[in-house]
């Protein structure tokens, strides 16, 4: 059989690279590793996890069984646990008194967590919205806004004391202007060297956040607060890497874009400007959303996850924060 005509036109066949599911596979660039995902957790003081109705699959753990659940993720070769309490709304004020309670229930967590699972990284989140009634900081007298160094005062102390319980990275999720640099002098004068900071440098003030929120129990007057005034404006791409590369110069160890899917170009374009590790996290309304659009069937649950998944690490992301990521290890949807 002679050769089509049209073949001698084609040398080049892109195609001969995708011929088979062997050599598919050979030529894969991006892959999606266990031990590149961190779990978020939430954690409550009860006796029974509790379901989050808008996080399908995902529930609040008692602190009794924190330690366990943790030694659960290790054994899966999970990369991470980034820990996020629920605190009794008894315990908020204006202040956010409960966040340098040295035995609040964040620090327990953290201390059971390297008890039972020392090898497995830990997260912890820096921020004042579990502990006040939904902003990030302590606002100014009039209440017209956060009030950006006395929030960083208190932020350096209750980073200390969570690196003390032996949380492995800070992570300041704030977006308080010199945060990080300050943060990492407390640290220091603590002999908290080894402490790492994961700072939020690219956190968007996104409608995104919603389900977290609900998990947390964090909000304003009945609903979401607005942190328009230290949050990222999902518009500006100069003004974000600014800010992301001010928390490189101060000391961060680890610089992260939250959220993953909405700012893909955003998380390229910083892996082009630092040599740092990056972390992307895919958000509580990412999830929900691809859980909600396969209930109604509108797509392969499984299918979306690891397609979304492989474009955040294609974008450039070192490891991803996501609700996936036990399911993930466990080969479940």
């Amino acid at each position: 059989m002679k050769p089509s005509e049209n073949a001698s036109r084609l040398p080049i066949r892109p195609r001969r690279l995708r011929k088979s599911a062997a050599v598919r596979a050979l030529v894969r660039e991006t892959r999606v590793e266990v031990s590149k995902l961190v779990q978020p957790v939430f954690i409550i003081k009860g006796d029974e996890k509790e379901a989050i109705a808008s996080l399908p699959g995902i529930f609040r753990i008692p602190l009794k069984d924190i330690g366990t659940h943790a030694s659960e993720l290790a054994d899966l070769g999970l990369g991470g646990i980034a820990v996020f309490p629920k605190i009794d709304p008894a315990l908020k004020d204006e202040q956010g008194t409960e966040a340098l309670n040295a035995d609040t229930l964040v620090l327990r967590a953290i201390r059971e967590i390297k008890k039972a699972a020392p090898q497995l990284p830990c997260f912890s989140d820096i921020a004042l919205d579990p502990y006040t009634h939904g902003h990030d900081g302590v606002l100014t007298p009039d209440g017209s806004d956060v009030d950006n160094d006395a929030t960083v005062e208190i932020l350096c102390n209750m980073a200390v004391l969570h690196a003390q319980a032996g949380a492995d990275f800070v992570a300041p999720s704030d977006m308080m202007d010199g945060r990080v640099g300050a943060i990492r002098a407390a640290l220091d004068r603590a002999g908290l060297s080894q402490a790492g900071i994961m700072a939020y440098a690219a956190k968007f003030a996104s409608a995104y956040y919603g389900p977290f929120r609900e998990a947390v129990g964090a909000s304003q007057g009945g609903g979401p607060a607005d942190k328009s005034t230290y949050q990222l404006p999902p518009a500006n791409r100069r003004e974000t890497l600014r800010d992301a590369l001010l928390d490189e110069q101060e000391g961060a160890d680890i610089l992260m874009v939250k959220p993953a899917l909405p700012y893909l170009d955003i998380l390229h374009e910083l892996r082009n400007e630092t040599r740092l590790p990056i972390a992307a996290y895919q958000v509580s309304g990412e999830y929900a959303q691809i859980h909600a659009a396969a209930q109604n069937g509108w797509l392969d649950l499984k299918k979306a996850r690891d397609e979304s998944l492989l474009s955040i690490f294609r974008a450039g992301a070192d490891f991803v924060f996501t609700y996936f990521a036990e399911q993930v290890a466990e080969g479940n949807v």
